[in-house]
């Protein structure tokens, strides 16, 4: 073929790998080629086993000409997210306390990445223990974005969004507790998905009960990642909840109708969430794209009053049951931001976890009315552009000053705590030429819908085409 493989979409480079147009080897020296040619520049890939993979390409073009049914990602090359365990292959969560571990088993995801054909290369950054939405650690430094490379690329898959949109891989595995697959997506102009929970189970963990964290994909576009779930993902026996799709759904068409379809958009989420003028500006802008499309916009929101309770004392207790025995043995060099968060969840009683069960619930009874009007939801994805990628976190936006190193997420964070899927896509750009995102939701179990709602907005718009600066 010609041009370079690392170009296409997962979905057009897997089809040629599978007609054999290009091989496995073919499309892993291009992967590595980009890893060299623009790697320097934003720190994304922080591990890397050349070796193996170039094996592992080998056995992917001898199967390709045994003439064997091939599984859906066959010769596809991926660094995975460095919080997900590889086996074999030193995963750090970003932290020093993790500088030489080598787990003995892959996280479900990594393993049904694996089973699905994907060639393993290395490993992307991100923050610490992936607390928080910007990718920078004491061990390997910040990851920086792409489109501009002084600022921030987001997190906790930041390392990811970033390989994604520069060309050095058209897919990624994620994770997003309060928007870390969301907002890397919108600050890198690539697709970010976070699904309903049970769809892609997180396993193994030390909770099987946890709801609030979800494994997702990231892609250039909406088809790859429907492409990736459809070979990663179902129940698992691991994990207590069940799986809320048809087994096969992440197979249909994207192209859909949206005709007629309720869309309810919010710049504030009914709340009063500060976002930067520039982004809803940007936005704003592009709701007409529904309109003559089909559907309907109208500015509303659920009630998500007790959205913040739910999402602080749910990541609270998450982060003490993850965190808490190693924050004992370590606490002198893990960053503060995380032991903030645990020792938020030391401090909750027993009134604490009461109330915020009765919060959820009176959240899901209020979601669920609110879709029983609307279709969909629209938000800002981030409330911020890109920022200096030598802060730690933005503490103000249009003026409120914040309290803690969660605030300037909290358009994420409102949507984690409701549980629906949510995706970020590609919206526009400032003025000044840095990515936004529109986050877009739908009931729990929508998740093929949500999906295709998204694509035909991509399709619409094609914002996820514009390139990056790097090259």
């Amino acid at each position: 073929m010609t041009g370079n493989p690392m170009d296409l979409t997962a979905t057009a480079l897997t089809a040629a790998i599978r007609r054999r147009e290009v091989s496995a080897r073919e499309a892993l020296d291009a992967h590595f080629a980009r890893i060299d040619a623009v790697n320097g520049s934003i720190n994304a890939v922080v591990t890397q086993d050349r070796d193996g993979a170039q094996q592992l390409a080998a056995d992917a073009d001898t199967l390709a000409a045994s003439g064997v049914d091939l599984p859906p990602l066959h010769g596809l090359p991926m660094t995975h997210k460095d919080t997900n365990n590889t086996k074999g292959m030193r995963t750090t969560q970003g932290s020093v306390i993790f500088n030489d571990h080598v787990p003995a088993f892959d996280d479900l995801v990594i393993g049904r990445l694996k089973a699905a054909g994907v060639v393993t290369t290395g490993k992307t950054n991100v923050p610490e223990f992936a607390a928080g939405s910007h990718t920078f650690n004491e061990l390997f430094g910040t990851t920086t974005n792409p489109y501009d490379t002084a600022l921030s690329a987001g997190g906790s898959s930041g390392g990811a969004a970033a390989a994604i949109a520069s060309r050095i891989q058209p897919l990624s595995d994620g994770s997003d507790m309060g928007g870390s697959l969301r907002i890397p997506a919108s600050f890198c102009n690539i697709v970010g998905f976070r699904p309903s929970l049970g769809v892609l189970p997180m396993a193994p963990t030390r909770n099987g009960w946890a709801w609030l964290g979800r494994t997702g994909l990231m892609a250039r576009s909406v088809g790859d990642v429907a492409l990736g779930m459809s070979a990663v993902t179902g129940p698992d026996p691991a994990v207590p909840y069940p799986y809320p799709l048809g087994s096969k759904r992440f197979s249909d068409p994207m192209q859909r109708d949206l005709t007629g379809l309720r869309i309810a958009w919010s710049p504030d989420f009914g709340l009063g969430v500060p976002v930067e003028k520039e982004v809803l500006r940007v936005l704003e802008s592009q709701l007409q794209v529904f309109t003559d499309l089909g559907a309907t916009v109208d500015e509303a929101a659920p009630d998500l009053r007790d959205a913040d309770q739910v999402f602080g004392t749910t990541r609270a207790f998450d982060f003490l049951l993850a965190y808490g025995a190693l924050l004992e043995k370590h606490g002198d060099v893990i960053k503060p931001e995380v032991q903030w968060n645990v020792e938020q969840g030391m401090a909750l009683t027993g009134r604490n976890l009461v109330d915020a069960a009765l919060a959820r619930t009176r959240l899901a009874n209020r979601v669920s009315d609110f879709f029983k009007r609307y279709d969909v939801f629209a938000s800002p994805t981030a409330q911020v552009l890109p920022f200096d990628a030598s802060l730690r976190y933005p503490t103000s936006v249009e003026g409120v000053e914040f309290e803690t190193y969660l605030d300037w997420m909290r358009s994420a964070c409102l949507i984690s705590a409701t549980g629906i899927p949510a995706v970020s896509v590609p919206a526009g750009f400032s003025s000044g030429g840095l990515p936004v995102g529109l986050q877009l939701s739908m009931a729990h179990g929508m998740d093929v819908d949500l999906l295709q709602v998204a694509h035909g907005f991509e399709q619409a718009t094609g914002y996820a085409n514009q390139r990056p600066i790097l090259d």
